[in-house]
């Protein structure tokens, strides 16, 4: 029974160095002309939006369009980064995790 905590503890503390590395990691998604860029972490959390200069602001709806299209692709580069980050911890645990359900 002391094991098994001993391995659950370690798959916590493993989960969270990923939470923490995935926070560090920076992913940019972009409107398709290029005006509008919106960036993330790996965690899918925005970081920040960006609008070029000379971008003509008189058009409000195509520019939250640019931007609903920027941040969305982000949060998709976000979600690629973070499913593979998963999938790397979850194999290099399954071994340690192996004695669990024994």
């Amino acid at each position: 029974m002391l094991d098994m905590m001993k391995k659950l503890q370690e798959a916590q503390r493993q989960m969270k160095e990923i939470k923490d590395r995935l926070d560090t990691i920076t992913v940019s998604g972009y409107s398709k002309n290029k005006e509008v860029v919106a960036r993330a972490n790996g965690n899918r959390k925005i970081l920040g939006i960006e609008i070029a200069p000379d971008t003509n602001s008189e058009n409000k709806v195509a520019l939250e369009n640019h931007v609903l299209e920027a941040v969305n692709n982000a949060l998709n580069e976000a979600e690629k980064v973070n499913e593979s980050e998963m999938k790397s911890a979850a194999g290099s645990m399954m071994p340690a995790m192996g004695g669990l359900f024994k």
